[in-house]
């Protein structure tokens, strides 16, 4: 089972959610957070020049390894603009987990 980290600009959210959906996932975590890397947003407050962190989102998502590929595809064409700042995806092996309610190996539910 793999893990999937994407970290996408706020504005494709909603794109990537109904893509997800669109290919059978339904199940994923998503939160807002602030990137601190090379892209800032820049702006001018009343003569002053001032930087900003960028407001992105963290999606994860849990797939079995065969739906891999196409599950990362899917987070690419919809996220996808074509400039700077589009964010990044990390692939990560899941060992183990599990359901809290029930106490069944989560891996039994994919």
């Amino acid at each position: 089972m793999k893990r999937i980290e994407a970290i996408i600009r706020d504005t494709k959210i909603e794109d990537v959610k109904e893509a997800l959906q669109s290919i059978n996932i339904s199940s994923f975590t998503y939160t807002d957070c602030l990137g601190a890397g090379k892209l800032k947003m820049q702006g001018v407050y009343r003569g002053n020049l001032f930087q900003s962190d960028v407001t992105r989102y963290l999606i994860n998502i849990m797939v079995p390894d065969e739906n891999l590929r196409v599950t990362v595809d899917c987070i690419l064409n919809a996220a996808n603009t074509g400039k700077i700042g589009d964010g990044e995806i990390f692939i990560s092996t899941i060992d183990e987990s599990w359901k809290i309610q029930t106490k069944e190996s989560y891996t039994s539910f994919y």
